[in-house]
Parts: C-alpha cells; structure tokens; sequence
C-alpha cells in the first residue's frame, strides 16, 4: 500500500543531511569471473552477523548483491558504517568461495542464465516487466541524503535533474553488454534507464502536492503498487524520508564509489542552499537534459556535454563535469583523472578481451574494497 499522507509527514520529521549508501556487486566464480547464484547463500549465512544481517539486501537476480550503510548522522559517518560492512561481506564472500566484482554492467555472462530471487517485490517486478526485467543485469551506486520537508525534497529532486547527466559522465563505468563492447560508456543506463518505464530524468513537480497527485494517479490506475515502481534517476524516497540519486554506474574502486558519494552528497546540500535562499534557476527542458545524458552514456568524460544553464547553450569536454560540480558546490572531491569507463576503453583499444579487461576491474575491486579503512 502507498500511504503519500505518511511519507509527506515522514520528511517533515526528517532531518538534513543525513547520508545512506547502497553499492551493488556482482556475485562471482574466483576463477572464471562468471556471474554465479550465490545471494541466498550468503544472505543465510549473514544473518549471524548482526551487522550483515542488517546491511545485506537483494537486488533482482540471484547473482547480485547489495550492501547498505543504513542511515548515517553525516556523510562520513555512513562512509565508515558501509566501510565494516563492506569488509564483512567481502570475509563472508571469500569464506564462501565467492569473488566480488562491481562494474556497471558483466561483461561474461548471459543474462538468459540469471535467476529472479525469491522475494514478494522481486517477483511483482518480473511479472510486471517480464524481458525489461530478465534483461537488467545491471549494477549501480545508490546515495540518500535526508531532507527535511516534502516540498523541499521534491524542490531539490528538480533542481538536480540538469546535474544528473554530469554525474553519469563522471561514473561511467560498462562498456560492455551481451558480452560485446556496445562501444558506450554507461550501457548499464542505456539497459535500465533507457527500458524501465517510469525512469530517467524526472519531470520538474515543483513541489510535494504535484508529486502526490502524479503518484495517486498511478495507485487508482493500477499502473504501480509500489512506490520503489517510480525507478527516476532521482526521487524523494517515501520509506526513508530522503533524495536518492540513483543516476551513478557501480564502481570499480573504494576511493571512487566514496568520492562520487560525497559529491552526491554536496550536490544535494547546495541544492538545499539555492532552494532555501530562493535562488533556483529556472527548470530545463527534459529535452535538453536528455540530450546531454546520452552523451553521457554514449561518450561519458571522453566526449562533450551542453552548459545548459548559460546564456547561450555551448559545449563544454565532459571531462570539466567534475571541476563544475565542485565550483557549484564548494566541496574537495577527489576522483581519477580517467574514470572506470576510460580505464575499460584504454585496454579495450589495447586489444585486451572482455575478460582480461573484467579481470583487471575484479582485482581492482579486492585490493581496494577489502582494504578500504
């Protein structure tokens, strides 16, 4: 049931900036790097870890799995709740004979072979989307930050819809799909994004009531039953009281999933200072944004995206995105000069096979996300 009355009184009684992480990855044989079935294994072998058991999440197929910080008082608080969780599940994986790898999209395995897990909401998903669903093996890097007030929430969602193609560009990371390289930089949003209705970049709401009355129609349409059924790039978050962007590839490495959270997370603060201030400027057009997100999928730092908040709209390297979002926001975010997309193209180029390439990105993910303190 989607009760709107009780998530608008939800954020009312939210407070600012707190900070929740959710990371995906994929479940792997050590020796192949073949996508293996193995959540349900280690969600029941979790459960006598009272932090697994409260951290591990399903997310679709039985070959993935996610890892939440749960709430956070800040954005470094939430880093060190998901750094010992994250080092739990990786002691939990390697005990059970499981590597984890975390990429936007697998480039080995077919997703014919995958399984849908067992659970009540995975299952309305599958019945509901039937091949959109089997086909989304996909892999993302989720951030929550609360707000508190459902206009605002609402106000910041549509404030960020022209930073969230800059956010993509900088955290692309699957070139490859049906184990070819789809000669993208994000296929994982050209999968998700592009197939799952209700997704993408938002329409501008302005606030709470609007939102509500989008989210009523569906309910008496029968068109959702769920309000986790609106999969937008960004979303006021009904249970948790939050703005989750969910626009970012999974990453390769540690220091990346927390520098891109930690931008995340200063995008939406400065969103809340432009909103409480009053100086917002005016919403885009989705065409305009669309526009800027496909060259982001298509080309992510290596191409151009538009400024479409100049006077005159111009093309900009995409490779300014970060420097842009950290003048707007103020924060010292630090990422690689190439991002994993980039990394991935330069041993694709090099002739290297989509599984010397996934390999490389497997290491990758050990050294650092088991080391991560």
């Amino acid at each position: 049931m989607i009760d709107v009355a009780a998530a608008r009184d939800l954020f009312d009684d939210s407070t600012d900036g707190t900070v929740g992480i959710e990371e995906e990855f994929a479940l792997l044989d050590p020796q192949t790097h073949r996508l293996v079935p193995a959540f349900e294994r280690l969600r029941d072998a979790g459960q006598a870890d009272d932090v697994l058991a409260s951290s591990i999440a399903g997310e679709l197929i039985s070959s993935e799995i996610e890892i939440r910080s749960g709430r956070g008082a800040d954005f470094a608080d939430a880093v060190a709740r998901q750094r010992e969780a994250r080092r739990r599940l990786f002691a939990l994986a390697e005990e059970h004979g499981v590597r984890l790898g975390t990429t936007g999209t697998h480039p080995l395995s077919d997703y014919r072979e995958q399984h849908i897990i067992d659970t009540p909401h995975y299952h309305r998903v599958e019945d509901g989307l039937k091949y959109v669903a089997w086909r989304n093996n996909t892999f993302a890097l989720q951030v929550h930050v609360g707000v508190q007030g459902a206009d605002r929430a609402v106000k910041v969602c549509d404030r960020l819809r022209p930073v969230l193609p800059l956010l993509l560009a900088i955290s692309a990371n699957s070139p490859y799909v049906d184990r070819i390289d789809s000669g993208l930089h994000s296929a994982r949003t050209q999968i998700f994004t592009k197939s799952f209705p209700r997704c993408g970049v938002p329409d501008a709401f302005g606030g709470w009531a609007p939102w509500a009355e989008y989210v009523d129609v569906l309910v008496r349409t029968n068109s959702i039953v769920e309000f986790t059924q609106l999969w937008w790039s960004v979303r006021p978050h009904h249970t948790f009281g939050t703005v989750e962007v969910r626009v970012c590839d999974a990453q390769t490495t540690a220091p990346e999933a927390e520098g891109l959270t930690e931008l995340m997370v200063a995008c939406v603060a400065q969103a809340l200072r432009e909103i409480d201030a009053g100086e917002t400027p005016a919403d885009l057009p989705a065409r305009l944004i669309e526009e800027n997100m496909w060259r982001a999928i298509r080309h992510g730092q290596d191409g151009r995206l538009l400024d479409l908040e100049a006077e005159r709209i111009e093309e900009f390297p995409a490779s300014e995105a970060l420097d842009r979002l950290r003048a707007w926001t103020g924060a010292d975010v630090t990422l690689p000069e190439l991002n994993g997309a980039q990394r991935q193209r330069r041993m694709i180029d090099a002739g290297a096979s989509p599984y010397e390439v996934y390999a490389k990105c497997v290491e990758e993910t050990r050294a650092t996300y088991e080391t991560a303190v």
